[in-house]
């Protein structure tokens, strides 16, 4: 992860968005007494949305986390999928 200045960002707008568009990194931008903001990847945006969304129901999370559990207990079935 990079940080840069508002200044360093304003300078080399195009090499930063580039970076994080081909190397799948974050950049901080840095603004001096301000908050801070994060230049993300696009797709990694809309895991964040989708993960935030499918965690948004209670019931919903449950059945996640109960699914990551069975997981990591070895308690799966392998099914083979059927082309029609």
């Amino acid at each position: 992860m990079q940080v840069v200045s508002m200044t360093e960002a304003r300078n080399k707008f195009k090499d930063i968005f580039d970076t994080v568009y081909h190397n799948h990194e974050e950049v901080i931008i840095h603004r001096k007494g301000r908050e801070n903001v994060v230049v993300i990847p696009f797709d990694e945006y809309n895991a964040m949305k989708e993960t935030n969304y499918l965690l948004s129901s209670e019931n919903n999370r449950k059945h996640l986390e109960e699914s990551i559990e069975q997981l990591r207990t070895g308690k799966t079935l392998e099914k083979e999928l059927i082309e029609e």
